[in-house]
């Protein structure tokens, strides 16, 4: 059980509902100081499992109880109680709801969270996350009607926000691209390693294309592209280089896409292809693979195949992948660039 314990200094006026909480935690100790436009505030809070309306909901709330003095003794005390969900602030002041302490009755999450949201503006907190799990769906119209907005939502959970303060929200839109990758594999032999797709379009039927796919979550564009070409191919490939990207509005549900397309290196020979996705796969002359008519007929297509034997050439050098670690946010992160020093890089280096 952890207590809270908050303090406050005297303001004038009798008004609570301006106030100000700023809480500091020291160990299992939080204090808090209110500020505003009343005479005096204390209150004391722990967090623990009660059980809900319905007799099985188990949950971690704070139950903050408020002791409201009258000024100079003029008017009585006055005693309330709220109850918050279980949360952790944000580093922007806003607020992160624990869906795992979710009660799952919808009366009594409803009450429970109006009780949130009152307190979290009393804290003048900013943007409220709450996501809420596939098992709990039937919270979302609650949600809703108390005025939360759809982010975004995966198979197992729809992630919904709240902007508490006046103006416009401040809170990050949801992605707004999807990111695919294509692997230019060629072999000793000349030869670039093809697939053929079980699922395409009637105006793609019969086209020899490069391995590609989709980027999946916390997943570098290098180490996906390797992935997708064993996954369709059973070839083993090292990264290169980025050698060209493309960038296309509206794509699939009004989202932007991002093709990153990658040189890479062959480092098995055998095909073991995946039947779900890919009909067939095969290393194909570079020359063949060229003169399609699908290939010749579409500027894009043509052009990437252009950049991609300038590289094999040495005539074109493209952005080789570099771990740095930025002291913004202390992680470790992939930079995409040039190498300039024609002693590190096996490209010619021509002046612009």
């Amino acid at each position: 059980m952890e207590l809270k314990m908050c303090v406050s200094k005297s303001s004038s006026g009798p008004f609570f509902y301006s106030s100000h909480i700023g809480c500091r935690k020291v160990s299992q100790l939080q204090l808090c100081y209110y500020k505003g436009k009343f005479q005096k505030v204390s209150c004391i809070s722990t967090s623990d499992s009660p059980m809900g309306s319905a007799g099985k909901d188990k949950l971690m709330v704070d139950t903050y109880s408020f002791r409201m003095n009258g000024i100079n003794g003029s008017a009585p005390n006055v005693y309330f109680s709220k109850r918050v969900l279980d949360h952790l602030d944000d580093e922007y002041g806003g607020v992160v709801v624990n869906p795992e302490n979710l009660p799952s009755n919808p009366s009594f999450f409803a009450s429970i969270l109006r009780s949130s949201l009152s307190c979290w503006m009393l804290e003048e907190k900013k943007g409220v996350w709450l996501k809420l799990p596939l098992e709990k769906s039937e919270l979302v119209p609650v949600a809703v009607k108390e005025g939360f907005r759809y982010h975004h939502a995966e198979r197992g959970y729809v992630m919904m926000t709240y902007w508490i303060p006046e103006g416009p929200c401040m809170l990050p839109d949801n992605a707004s691209h999807q990111v695919g990758v294509g692997g230019f594999v060629i072999n000793e032999n000349n030869e670039v390693l093809v697939v053929q797709e079980k699922h395409t379009t009637p105006a793609n039927t019969g086209l020899w294309k490069l391995p590609t796919g989709f980027i999946q979550e916390s997943e570098e564009i290098f180490t996906g592209a390797v992935r997708e070409v064993k996954e369709e191919t059973g070839i083993d490939t090292e990264f290169l280089e980025v050698v060209a990207f493309r960038h296309a509005q509206n794509v699939a549900f009004q989202k932007s896409d991002l093709f990153f397309v990658c040189m890479l290196r062959p480092l098995s020979n055998h095909i073991v292809i995946d039947d779900v996705e890919v009909q067939a796969a095969k290393w194909m002359a570079l020359d063949e693979f060229i003169e399609q008519p699908l290939i010749q007929g579409d500027n894009m297509f043509k052009k990437i195949i252009d950049i991609c034997i300038a590289r094999i050439g040495k005539q074109y050098c493209g952005l080789s992948v570099h771990p740095v670690v930025s002291k913004f946010d202390g992680k470790l992160s992939s930079l995409y660039y040039n190498i300039v020093d024609v002693q590190d890089s096996n490209c010619q280096i021509t002046s612009l």
